[in-house]
């Protein structure tokens, strides 16, 4: 049985990034969360924040090594899988990633180790350096990343020369046109993903009866944050969106399930998409209202998929639902987040049970509403590997066939399957065993834990399973 190489190293690499992108846009956020925290506990002394920061600081050690691990398999996919796109781009995307590591990872790396095992070893002001320039390094990399990943969606400041990138300008590549919002929009997704997580935490101690200083605290920011920033993020997102149909006008289109070009364009809420026959089934819509968002006229002109040849068209079906459950998702956050907000003014939140269970529910959300939208970004590109200069037949390993991307795609869900069960498992001791009382005497520097097991506290491994549900 043959099997199509470009079909099959598509969902490796999918697979690879979809496995590693939940990690680092937790890890800004929780990185920029730390640095808060030490901050507070350097100018009002007060233990509650110390506690706070040292909790936080085990779990966004785990999952940044979750994330290291899981980002390295990815530069060399493009190598054994994409080697002619390598070789084309080598001239913007060799130095961007060599940027990305000497600006961004060599300072997360050098800091992240006084911000795990410095604490006691340098002055207050230097752990509270480090904790910050672990968190812009992290912004710093994910300029990088998104830099070169928004150049292959709107290139600029190159030319292609007998099969080979040349840079004609580094400023407009690096700074594209689709880059200031891709860089706000997974930033402010960074956050929302960080504070949903940590008011989720923070609501399951507080319906336990557990670690309620530090539980309301920890809440009552998270919570101040969220409201401005998932409000924020709409407005962003449809910025986005808006710059998405200059340049990717075909990406819109399968967005918006838009077969036909119209005026007066309705926005569909909801249909089934037929490929096949080039057209929807059971659709509900709005009048109108496609034209007023993407045009800003009730009458404006709408393009739509039958525009392009079938063969230049995205996996419609992918990318209009992944976009709904993004999007839908992301007015639940506005939601909660608002109505905590008033409970917070109104000083009922902490008894709102309801509430406080949403918190929790809502943990998992956010890292389906990145993923969502990283289907909708790079399916949406396709059949392009840098928009409208290399196509995806073009970019393939002449040399690799299906079989050979199987035998790893399935090798790489093995070992990732062993590296996330780990991970989870240790987070939910960390969790399961919480901050530290407030109240606890600080621990000496010969009590500090040595292996990593030794940072959960023993009683965590010693609950039954009806304590630990408790």
């Amino acid at each position: 049985m043959d099997l199509d190489p470009i079909l099959i190293s598509r969902i490796q690499f999918a697979f690879v990034v979809s496995f590693h992108a939940i990690f680092p846009v937790f890890t800004i956020g929780l990185a920029a969360y730390v640095a808060v925290l030490e901050a507070l506990h350097y100018r009002t002394n007060n233990p509650l924040w110390l506690k706070l920061s040292k909790f936080w600081i085990k779990v966004f050690a785990v999952v940044f090594g979750m994330g290291v691990v899981s980002g390295i398999v990815m530069a060399f996919q493009f190598g054994t899988n994409w080697s002619n796109f390598a070789y084309s781009a080598s001239n913007f995307l060799g130095p961007i990633l060599s940027y990305e590591v000497v600006t961004a990872f060599f300072l997360e790396a050098t800091f992240l180790g006084v911000l795990l095992f410095g604490r006691d070893k340098v002055p207050k002001g230097v752990h509270l350096f480090s904790a910050c320039m672990v968190a812009i390094g992290t912004f710093i990399s994910s300029f990088w990343i998104l830099s070169a990943n928004s150049w292959m969606h709107t290139p600029a400041g190159v030319e292609m020369v007998d099969g080979m990138i040349h840079m004609t300008s580094w400023t407009q590549a690096i700074f594209n046109s689709s880059f200031p919002y891709r860089f706000a929009h997974m930033a402010l997704a960074s956050f929302i993903t960080g504070g949903i997580v940590v008011a989720g935490v923070s609501s399951w101690y507080l319906l336990h009866g557990r670690n309620l200083e530090t539980s309301k605290k920890a809440l009552k920011m998270c919570v101040i944050m969220l409201a401005v920033a998932t409000p924020l993020q709409l407005f962003i997102g449809h910025e986005h969106g808006l710059n998405t149909f200059e340049n990717q006008p075909m990406k819109v289109a399968a967005m918006e399930g838009a077969w036909e070009t119209k005026t007066a364009a309705p926005l569909i809420l909801f249909a089934i998409p037929d490929a096949a026959n080039e057209t929807n089934h059971f659709e509900i819509k709005i009048p109108y209202l496609a034209s007023i968002v993407l045009t800003h006229s009730p009458s404006g002109e709408v393009p739509g998929l039958l525009e392009v040849p079938a063969d230049e068209r995205p996996p419609v079906g992918i990318v209009f639902w992944s976009f709904r459950i993004m999007v839908g998702l992301g007015l639940i956050f506005i939601a909660v987040s608002l109505l905590a907000a008033w409970q917070l003014y109104k000083g009922r939140l902490f008894e709102s049970k309801l509430t406080l269970r949403a918190f929790t529910w809502l943990i998992p959300a956010p890292f389906v509403a990145v993923l969502t939208g990283w289907f909708v970004t790079e399916v949406g590109r396709q059949p392009w590997m840098i928009q409208n200069m290399m196509r995806l037949d073009e970019a393939i390993t002449p040399s690799i066939t299906g079989w050979m991307a199987l035998v790893t795609l399935i090798g790489y869900i093995a070992v990732y399957a062993v590296v996330m069960f780990a991970g989870v498992f240790y987070l939910k001791k960390v969790i399961q065993g919480g901050p530290e009382p407030v109240d606890e005497a600080e621990e000496s520097d010969s009590a500090r834990p040595k292996r990593p097991w030794s940072a959960v506290p023993s009683s965590t491994f010693d609950e039954s399973p009806s304590a630990a549900g408790s």
